[in-house]
Parts: structure tokens; sequence; C-alpha cells
């Protein structure tokens, strides 16, 4: 094996001990805010968002065990942090993904979904599922690469995995704009009822989205440009366009936590007659017009 293969495979910099230990400390503090709030409300749902942030914090504390063994670097450290840092943003994507179906059957506006509800959520996970399995795949053949041909092959597994993402979350965001858009101009009376801050959830959805995509597509550019490119050679990178987005995502959801928004989406839907009406069932004997709005902190004010 040549000194290239070497570097390829393993780091092009010493780790930093204090900024791999600060992101394993942050993705802990987070992990476990997130398995409390998951246990209390029952979210299982966001099963794959704590397992992801499990992965970062191991991920980072792979990173630190081969900081302390620099410069003679071992295999196993590397895979640990190459797999669990690089897979962790596509188990937060999947829970991402089953909150929008929530959203919507919680506010009873099926019809402003531009994919059938039932649907919705399995076309995205499906997506997520094989670009999962590309990087994890692609991942594991460049942390065992002995040849250049096989961190070739691996890169460009990775690579087609990241794209998948992409793809997928440009979809996702782009669903979630158009249900947006059309539940403002068209609100159902269920969204007039509902006293939980779900406007701001949905701004919740388009932050952590967005910050998964500028992740991703620095991955795929990182990937693209080699194991020798820039990216590769200077560990800020990955602090600055992975580590802080993906800390970033796990704290707005642990701050508005899907526990506390979603907590009513399984109920039956409002009788047709009812929201034919004009009218909203509040409690019993009790009717309000669709135009008497309903905010999130539940006080009312004449729209």
């Amino acid at each position: 094996m040549s000194d290239h293969v070497v570097k390829f495979s393993f780091y092009l910099y010493e780790p930093n001990i204090g900024a791999n230990a600060a992101f394993m400390v942050l993705f802990g503090i987070v992990s476990v805010g997130h398995v409390f709030f998951m246990a209390r409300k029952r979210t299982w749902y966001f099963i794959p968002f704590v397992i992801g942030c499990l992965f970062e914090a191991i991920g980072y504390l792979g990173r630190i065990i081969s900081a302390n063994q620099a410069p003679n670097f071992t295999l196993g450290p590397y895979i640990v942090q190459t797999l669990l840092i690089l897979l962790a943003p596509a188990l937060f994507a999947a829970s991402i993904y089953m909150v929008l179906g929530r959203l919507i059957r919680m506010l009873q506006a099926e019809k402003h979904s531009l994919i059938r509800i039932n649907w919705l959520t399995k076309v995205f996970v499906l997506g997520d599922v094989l670009s999962f399995l590309a990087q994890s795949g692609g991942g594991g053949i460049l942390a065992k690469a002995g040849s250049k041909e096989d961190q070739d092959l691996g890169n460009l597994i990775v690579l087609a995995g990241l794209g998948i993402q992409v793809v997928f979350f440009g979809l996702f965001i782009i669903t979630t704009i158009i249900f947006h858009v059309r539940i403002a101009k068209n609100p159902t009376a269920k969204s007039f009822s509902v006293t939980v801050p779900w406007r701001m959830f949905i701004w919740v959805l388009y932050f952590s989205s967005f910050l998964i995509l500028i992740r991703s597509v620095f991955r795929m550019v990182e990937f693209g440009m080699g194991y020798d490119g820039l990216f590769h050679q200077h560990e800020a990178f990955l602090f600055a366009l992975d580590g802080a987005l993906m800390f970033l995502t796990c704290a707005s959801f642990l701050w508005y936590h899907p526990g506390r928004i979603l907590v009513d989406y399984k109920n039956d839907r409002v009788p047709s007659d009812v929201e034919s009406s004009g009218y909203l069932m509040i409690a019993p004997g009790t009717r309000q017009k669709p135009d008497q709005t309903t905010t999130d902190d539940g006080s009312n004010y004449q729209g």
C-alpha cells in the first residue's frame, strides 16, 4: 500500500481534541433531551431522529479517539466516525418526513397535500432508505479501501446516496411550501381551533430541512473533490458545514418538539356538514365562524 493510499484512507490532518469533544458533549446533551421527550410524549415515530443524535455523539467520540492516536491512526475509530456522522442526517430526515404527514392530518388538510397523505410518508421514507443504504455501503467501502479503485468506487456510491438525499429533500421542501401556501389561502376548520403553535412549527420544518440540504450539498462537493480535496484537508469545514448545522437541527426540534405540537393528529375528521356550514364547533353548545381565528396561543381575533 502506498503512502498516498494510507493518507487517503484516514486523515489529512490531526483531529482537534477540544473541538470534537465539544461537539460530542453538545450532541450528547440533545440526545438525552430527545430521549426524555420521546418517552414522555410517546413520540415513537421520532426514534430514528434520536438514533441520529446518538450517532452524531458517538461519531465525534470516534474522532476524539483518533485524535489521541495521531499520527498512528487505527481503522476502528475511523470507521465509526466516518459512518455515523455520514449517516445521522438520513435518520433525521426519516423522522422529519413522518412529522409533515402527522401535521397535515392534525389540521385535517389532506386536500392541500401535493402527494396523497397515504403515500406522502412512504414516498419520502423510501427515498431516505435508498439514500441511507447507498451512503452506508459507500462509506463502508471507503473505510476499508485498500486500493485507489476501491476508494473511487466507495466515493461514487456515497455521492449517489447523497444525491438521492438532496433530490428527495428538495421535493420535500417543495411539498411543504405548497401545503403551507394552500392552507394559508384556504384554511381548514380544524386549523382555526388548534391552539398549539403549528404555524411556527412549519418554519421549524423549513429551517431544519434547509440545514440538512446545505449539509448534504457540502458532503457531495467534499466527496466529489476527492479525499485529497480542500474540504478533506481542513477539519474546520466538517465542524462548520456538518457538525454545527446538524446540532442546530437537533436543537430546533428539541425546542419545538413534535410531542408538543402534534397532539391530536389521530382524531377523527370534523364532520363534513359542520365544516361546510361555515361554523366550527369549539365546545358543546358553542359555534364559531371561520373568520374568527384562534391564534396559536388560544386567543381570538376577528379576521
